[in-house]
């Protein structure tokens, strides 16, 4: 992707704020946000610094036009009810959404032809096993309503591509902290009935540490769908981008529907960067020492950031049961399942019965011991 030339001014790949390159971290800082950025100072020919950035943002509007599109003649459809915009070949006709099951479906006209995954997992589970799992799923739900258990919902499970960002980095982490030991005294005091005891009495003795981690993070995963809960497509994380990716082929697409992603890369990014940066204090704050600290603070040096688009497989079940929309999600690739349900309160009030009984029993053999 080519270099954007930046002279003078930056905008903040995060919050869109005016940065600033800062000579002592030799990093682009924003004084919004704090977010910082790699770049190189170069002089132009009359002798004023400019900055070579390569940036998140300048790398997706460096993206030239051969490099979007899917590679082949696609039809988009905008949900009404949940945002998804789901892209599928001509030849078929969507009635209703994939993702909610709503009918309320619009025709989408790209202002401009999204950026094409570079890579994408190909769909792994074939149908016939992914309706066993989703079985085998309900099968093990207690508390569902028994009539879900024998509708045939496996009936409607579908086939997707989704899209996600996958970003790297290499942080270098600074931290300062006041590590604490514990240490105990003995002290006297009288009991309620007037006799002196005695007793330990914790302390914390404070005093100041320091230190440095290096970690770098390969495929951090940013889920860029609108069709799908964020919280169930977190639970069958991971998908094993770091290995098993292949380039990306409108051949893998063919009959599937593909989800166009409306998490821009300049929000993926923001999102990533604060899973980072909290997964780095978590990291600094394993290596301070002692029995407990206080007032940590963490300085991030982030360099070598790179990022992909990619397209990952599920099959998801979308299913209204009374006036309530389920989802149950399923990675197309390792089968790991996550969804929700509804309870029967029958079965409920049942189980808090036993178990009332139950404590009850216990009680009463107690009292004849």
């Amino acid at each position: 992707m080519p270099d954007a030339i930046a002279q003078k001014k930056f905008s903040c790949p995060s919050c869109g704020g005016e940065a600033q390159w800062n000579p002592a971290k030799k990093l682009i800082v924003c004084p919004f946000c704090g977010n910082t950025s790699p770049a190189q100072a170069e002089l132009d020919a009359a002798g004023n610094e400019t900055i070579v950035e390569h940036d998140l943002v300048a790398a997706l509007r460096g993206i030239p036009d051969e490099q979007r599109g899917w590679q082949a003649e696609k039809i988009s459809v905008k949900c009404q009810s949940c945002q998804a915009i789901s892209v599928f070949d001509p030849g078929r006709v969507s009635q209703r959404c994939d993702f909610c099951g709503s009918t309320a479906l619009v025709p989408y006209e790209e202002v401009k032809d999204a950026i094409r995954p570079e890579s994408l997992l190909p769909m792994k589970l074939s149908e016939n096993q992914v309706r066993d799992t989703i079985r085998q799923w309900y099968g093990s739900r207690w508390f569902a309503p028994n009539k879900l258990k024998n509708a045939a919902l496996t009936d409607i499970v579908k086939g997707l591509y989704i899209p996600y960002w996958t970003f790297d980095a290499q942080v270098h982490a600074e931290w300062t902290a006041e590590s604490g030991d514990y240490y105990y005294t003995t002290e006297s005091y009288t009991d309620s009935e007037g006799r002196t005891q005695t007793r330990q009495v914790q302390h914390i003795r404070w005093y100041p540490s320091a230190g440095a981690v290096d970690h770098f993070f390969d495929d951090e995963l940013v889920p860029a769908s609108r069709g799908v809960q964020s919280d169930k497509l977190r639970k069958i994380e991971p998908f094993p981008t770091t290995k098993e990716l292949v380039a990306y082929n409108a051949g893998f697409l063919s009959g599937w529907v593909v989800e166009r992603y409306q998490i821009d890369l300049v929000a993926a990014a923001t999102a990533a960067r604060q899973e980072m940066n909290e997964e780095m204090e978590k990291l600094c704050a394993a290596e301070v020492p002692g029995d407990t600290h206080r007032d940590l603070q963490v300085e991030d040096d982030y360099s070598g950031q790179t990022f992909k688009h990619i397209l990952v497989p599920i099959w998801l079940l979308s299913y209204n049961f009374g006036s309530r929309n389920f989802q149950v999600v399923i990675n197309g690739y390792t089968g790991t399942i996550a969804g929700e349900y509804p309870k029967s309160w029958l079965k409920i009030g049942l189980a808090v019965l036993a178990g009332l009984a139950f404590v009850g029993i216990v009680a009463l053999l107690s009292s004849h011991r």
